[in-house]
């Protein structure tokens, strides 16, 4: 099997996983550990994943629990793959996970070089290709995600409720990670999860606050999206964003997006409250980041990205509105910020408690 990048890069390995051609963009992880947690990340449907850390599969794939019910990425490229899994929760390997859920791997690629050349060029299409002759022909039937309506294959097909505790929590799922939805309810927090698509708005009135979720994709193709989360802002709902959420509500705000060169993923991204001037190790996955500069006046910019300066987090100066571009619910990788949780539902239990300390629920300064 090779990995064929746009530019006529070809990266030869031996396949594992699925015997399938595959169309994405390449991106890269740099985390050590967590590939189970990875995989299922809905942020990376429509993509082929090369993880930079040159072991991949030594304590196999547990039962669960994941961040989706199915593997998200379009393909799997490692250096070295590890078919006798080591750990005592192991239910099966690697491969035969990727070959249940029909997705292609190789290993035996210098991912080092190949994470290289994408830092340098940039993130670029790819192909996974197995062995065989009119390649070209090949590219062109490879399966591929049309992406700008990848959100559609990644929500979910209906409404539901978990029960948890005395607040409710309308989250709203662009592919939203269940450890998220599992962060909430360990806080005393029931959980209304509602695809994006759904009509969420008739529940508005009867919840306590919302939730932006995660999701793969260009925040900017989302634009009838954005205007109904204006809806939520209008209403003056408790609102907090995590990765895709957080753009979203950033153009919901009037401010803009664009596009990284190679994008944010890893365990060990470096990030600043820029009111504390606190830093934290956080866990990150996303192509693309918010324009700081477009940010209305009544905005300000919360987190930064010490790499690269990049915005991090934003919040209203005033009204109960704020996201961040990291993941506090990261598993795995770091939970240095998992107290973000903490502050969004105490406050969303502080306004239900005192609604007379806000006007249409808009907290006042």
């Amino acid at each position: 099997m090779d990995l064929i990048l746009a530019d006529g890069s070809v990266f030869p390995g031996r396949a594992f996983g699925a015997a399938r051609d595959v169309r994405g963009e390449v991106v890269f992880n740099t985390g050590l550990t967590g590939y189970v947690e990875t995989l299922t990340d809905p942020s990376y449907r429509g993509q082929i994943l090369v993880m930079t850390y040159p072991l991949q599969g030594n304590y196999g794939v547990p039962a669960g629990p994941f961040e989706s019910g199915r593997i998200q990425v379009q393909g799997l490229v490692v250096t070295h793959y590890s078919a006798r899994p080591s750990h005592h929760a192991a239910v099966r390997t690697l491969a035969a996970w990727l070959a249940d859920e029909g997705v292609p791997a190789i290993e035996g690629v210098d991912t080092r070089t190949l994470t290289r050349r994408l830092r340098e060029h940039g993130t670029m299409e790819g192909w996974l290709l197995a062995e065989g002759a009119d390649v070209e022909g090949r590219k062109r039937r490879a399966h591929s995600i049309d992406m700008p309506t990848v959100v559609d294959l990644v929500e979910g097909s209906e409404i539901v409720r978990h029960p948890g505790g005395d607040i409710e929590i309308l989250v709203l799922d662009t592919g939203a990670k269940e450890n998220i939805l599992r962060s909430l309810q360990a806080r005393g927090v029931s959980v209304v999860l509602a695809p994006c698509s759904a009509d969420w708005e008739s529940l508005l009135d009867q919840v306590d606050g919302v939730m932006l979720t995660n999701g793969p994709g260009d925040p900017a193709a989302l634009g009838p999206l954005v205007e109904r989360i204006r809806g939520i802002l209008d209403r003056g709902v408790p609102t907090f964003g995590i990765c895709l959420g957080h753009q979203l509500l950033a153009l919901a705000a009037g401010a803009k997006t664009y596009k990284l060169k190679y994008g944010h993923r890893s365990h060990n991204q470096p990030v600043m409250d820029q009111v504390s001037r606190r830093a934290y190790v956080t866990s990150q996955n996303h192509g693309y980041a918010v324009a700081t500069e477009s940010l209305p006046a009544d905005w300000e910019p919360w987190f930064v990205n010490l790499n690269d300066q990049t915005n991090e987090g934003i919040r209203h100066r005033f009204r109960p509105f704020s996201s961040v571009q990291f993941h506090p619910e990261a598993a795995a990788g770091p939970r240095d910020t998992a107290y973000l949780f903490d502050d969004f539902v105490r406050m969303v239990r502080a306004m239900k408690a005192h609604p007379e300390r806000s006007e249409g629920r808009v907290r006042v300064p």
